[in-house]
């Protein structure tokens, strides 16, 4: 009896509307949100994370499932691709292939997290959009996720030659910056603050991290790990009935609100984008880089947007948006930079320009002759 009194209070959850939930109302719920592609992660010869008895590809499938039919009986007009609805292994560019082809509006990836050890003390939800590896810890679980490319049999061709266990690499991935990056923000936090009231669990909270399923798609993109397998209380509520149907209910609730905003114009819609095209041996052209001149005795100001270990393709975003990009090798790392600034400046707005068109972390660097000097030694000599 408890079981089944338990049973009918998740049911009543998903059904009823909360305080912190807008009504539905669905004569306008059509027009601007069309399609959205649920993404189960892993699956097959991919588990996932492992806990105790739990398995990760499992998990989130029925939680992708239960999710694709909240929407779909509850949202009108909106239509619901799922990347896998059985135990299949899917390559990462494939699932971002899915939902591109599809024309999506949304793509949410769900994923459970995992740490080396089992830890009594973490645990809780946390929702990732494309950016920045702002902490070690978001690095850590970009590369946990993305190193499933290793069971690709032509990895090094989908990537680029990106390498899973290469911290720069990781570093160049998360400066391809989602072009949705405001919209994405919002499903992300709305999903967090859905989990808070709705499982009544922690969350730790909106990050940003370079996720290669999500680098690829041309869409509001989002990827919730819904707990960690590591901890035995997120392990049996994972894994549990109730668990999932609160988690996704939470998840659709927020993909409704979320929904209702674009409609009413409080978050602007958006067009597609042509997805991000992995650089090859085919088109991996140099062609478009230039080595630094300078002059001996003469001070300049450049703005650095890049550098990395591993070879970048010019002819991919947001590389492509640069006319003249300079590339000076110091040992094993190539330095990517524009302009000759005699003003330091001028140099300033550039930087600013660059961090709002797909290079976030650019920023100044000075020359005296072919040496690098710190800039305020350059504003000293030039009396800036």
């Amino acid at each position: 009896m408890n079981h089944l009194l338990s049973f009918i209070g998740v049911l009543l959850f998903v059904a009823l509307p909360t305080a912190s939930t807008p009504h539905f109302v669905g004569h306008h719920l059509h027009s601007k949100i069309k399609t959205i592609v649920i993404d189960a992660g892993h699956g097959g010869k991919d588990n996932g994370a492992s806990g105790r008895t739990a398995r990760e590809k499992n998990i989130t499938l029925k939680i992708a499932l239960l999710l694709g039919g909240y929407i779909q009986k509850n949202i009108p007009n909106v239509k619901v691709v799922y990347t896998r609805q059985s135990d299949i292994f899917l390559e990462l560019h494939e699932r971002a292939d899915i939902a591109n082809n599809k024309k999506a509006d949304l793509f949410i990836s769900i994923h459970c997290n995992s740490l080396d050890k089992r830890k009594a003390d973490i645990w809780g939800s946390e929702t990732y959009v494309m950016g920045l590896h702002t902490a070690e810890e978001n690095l850590a679980v970009a590369k946990r996720e993305n190193a499933v490319i290793l069971m690709e049999n032509d990895y090094k061709r989908n990537y680029g030659g990106f390498d899973p266990n290469s911290p720069e690499a990781h570093i160049m991935l998360s400066m391809y910056q989602n072009a949705h990056l405001l919209q994405s923000t919002a499903l992300a936090n709305k999903m967090e603050n859905q989990l808070i009231s709705g499982s009544h669990r922690p969350t730790r909270g909106v990050k940003q991290a370079g996720f290669m399923v999500l680098r690829a798609t041309a869409m509001p993109s989002v990827l919730i790990e819904t707990g960690f397998l590591s901890n035995d209380q997120d392990e049996d509520y994972l894994a549990s009935q109730k668990g999932q149907v609160y988690i996704a209910s939470a998840i659709y609730r927020a993909v409704l609100e979320y929904v209702e905003e674009v409609e009413d114009g409080k978050i602007p819609s958006t067009k597609p984008l042509p997805a991000y095209v992995a650089p090859t041996a085919n088109n991996n052209s140099q062609s478009s880089f230039v080595t630094p001149t300078y002059t001996a005795g003469k001070v300049v100001f450049k703005v650095q947007l890049a550098s990395a270990s591993t070879p970048i393709n010019p002819k991919v975003a947001p590389f492509h948006k640069v006319n003249t990009l300079q590339r000076e090798q110091t040992g094993n790392i190539s330095k990517y930079m524009v302009g000759d600034f005699s003003k330091h400046n001028d140099a300033l707005n550039q930087q600013n320009y660059w961090r709002k068109n797909g290079f976030p972390d650019a920023f100044v660097v000075a020359y005296h002759g072919a040496h690098r000097i710190s800039v305020d030694e350059a504003r000293k000599i030039t009396k800036q």
